[in-house]
């Protein structure tokens, strides 16, 4: 029998957001009593996690003294220390105290603005202090209700320009750092900018500094838009940025679930895992999810279990499909090429364009090649049936 338990090198990871989520949402109270930083560290040490990522609040309380801060870093570091977890991504809540209401680096308040400038700087050197070489940006108030209220222009300049300072001071600090930008469609805000991968790649090429700054794309963000994960995904893939990646799972058209990864759309997980397995990506693996508002604590680590078992399950079927013969010789008839058209394909001539305006094609003949994809889907549903 296969072993699905986690080892180091998968590299997954959680927030203390998630095992820490104390089922609290907008219609019901708390579920679970609140634990402590150093408590969670010990719960994903107990489940095989690898690391731990924390917004700066879920480790220091935003009203803390420069006092308690120190006590409350010691402690949290002597925890990863006994446990041998590791911190990979770091990230600033910009969107939970009031001061926020209408978003941090995007405000309309000028205030506003330059606390939020401040607060990530400390966050920043709080990630770095941890060991973070990603740093994740998530504007979960960067947007708006009714767009009478903020220029769409003035909140792309305000946002670049407060990307560009804080390149700046990772530079000049020189911490081993990148940043990560996480897209979402909507919820908190009515809209949010830069709301998809795609959005988030065209701004990056805007600043000053684009060779440091990534995304991060999150399962339910997309999907919760309707859209396919996996394709965004290989976008940022092929642009060299995809830097860190937030796994979960999600209804479409629903508010953000963050439900146990592959636990709705267990097709679309396969694709995604074998994607990120076929192509080598070496990043953190991070849950960004929650258990049921039903479990108690040995319900929060069952569903953390879970989510690692379910990516290995997943990895192992992405191995059968790409060694299934069947499958490899449908993909290879599908993919046939004689190379009578090699010629017309890359880079740009006169002469090819001229051979390929003259280029008779059986247009009919062509068109009426079963391509077998239903063939195609039905091996991949019995891989994951586990049939095959």
């Amino acid at each position: 029998m296969t072993n699905y338990s986690p080892k180091p090198e998968d590299k997954f990871s959680f927030g203390l957001w998630t095992v820490g989520s104390t089922g609290r949402d907008p219609f019901g109270d708390v579920v679970r009593e609140k634990k402590s930083p150093v408590e969670l560290v010990h719960l994903l040490a107990e489940v095989g996690a690898w690391g731990v990522n924390l917004h700066d609040n879920d480790l220091i309380p935003i009203d803390a003294t420069a006092t308690e801060r120190d006590r409350i870093v010691r402690e949290f570091k002597a925890a990863l220390a006994e446990t041998g977890l590791v911190v990979p991504m770091a990230t600033t809540n910009l969107f939970f105290d009031p001061i926020f209401k209408d978003g941090a680096f995007t405000a309309n308040d000028p205030k506003v603005r330059a606390y939020a400038l401040q607060k990530t700087l400390n966050s920043i050197d709080l990630g770095a202090e941890l060991g973070a070489k990603v740093y994740v940006f998530w504007g979960g108030r960067e947007g708006t209700e009714t767009d009478s209220s903020k220029s769409a222009l003035n909140a792309i300049k305000r946002n670049r320009e407060a990307m560009n300072f804080l390149c700046e001071y990772v530079l000049d600090k020189k911490y081993d750092m990148k940043f990560a930008l996480e897209a979402k469609p909507n919820e908190p805000r009515g809209d949010i900018y830069n709301a998809t991968t795609g959005h988030m790649l065209a701004f990056i090429s805007t600043l000053d500094h684009p060779e440091m700054v990534g995304v991060n794309p999150e399962v339910a963000h997309e999907q919760m838009a309707g859209l396919n994960f996996m394709h965004n995904v290989a976008q940022a893939w092929d642009a060299g940025k995809l830097f860190h990646i937030d796994l979960n799972d999600q209804f479409p058209g629903r508010f953000d679930q963050d439900l146990r990864f592959g636990s709705r759309d267990i097709k679309a997980a396969f694709y995604l895992v074998k994607f990120l397995e076929d192509v080598g990506y070496e990043g953190p693996r991070h849950f960004d999810a929650h258990a049921y508002r039903t479990e108690d604590y040995e319900g929060v680590k069952d569903f953390a279990r879970g989510c690692m078992r379910t990516y290995l399950i997943l990895k192992e079927k992405a191995a059968r499909f790409n060694s299934d013969p069947e499958i490899q010789a449908l993909l290879a008839e599908i993919n046939a090429d004689d190379k009578s058209m090699s010629v017309y394909f890359g880079a740009y001539s006169t002469n090819k364009a001229a051979a390929l305006k003259n280029q008779v094609f059986d247009r009919k003949g062509t068109a009426s090649r079963g391509l077998k994809y239903e063939r195609l889907d039905q091996l991949t549903i019995e891989i994951l049936t586990g049939i095959r």
